[in-house]
């Protein structure tokens, strides 16, 4: 059974940092694509990053050179460090999972976790 757990979201003032985790449990690394997804009330949900089962990483472009995404195959976790936080970036945050690096990035994981919440304050 996969299961993926997020962690480490709260609350944050703009310019603040964050890092999400995700662990993992029942899928490879090595054959997986992981990601982190949001929902902001009110909006639909938007791709944030990915990260291939090769370690290639691709972000939004609302968060280029501010959000890293990582992963420790030994830890089975992937991370989502979120720097220079803005308030636009409050919203819950999902990790998915998926042997199709396309059709996670179109949203489309097949294995996902139950979120957490990030609010940034002004």
């Amino acid at each position: 059974e996969v299961q993926l757990v997020e962690s480490g979201g709260g609350l944050a003032q703009a310019g603040g940092s964050l890092r999400l985790s995700c662990a993992a449990s029942g899928v490879t690394f090595d054959d997986y694509a992981l990601g982190w997804f949001r929902q902001a009330p009110g909006k639909e949900r938007e791709g944030v990053s990915c990260i291939s089962s090769a370690g290639r990483t691709y972000y939004a472009d609302s968060v280029k050179g501010r959000f890293t995404i990582s992963s420790d195959n030994a830890k089975n976790t992937v991370y989502l460090q979120m720097n220079s936080l803005k308030p636009e970036d409050t919203a819950v945050y999902f990790c998915a999972a998926d042997t199709s690096l396309g059709r996670l990035r179109v949203g489309g994981g097949n294995y996902w976790g139950q979120g957490t919440q990030v609010t940034v304050s002004s």
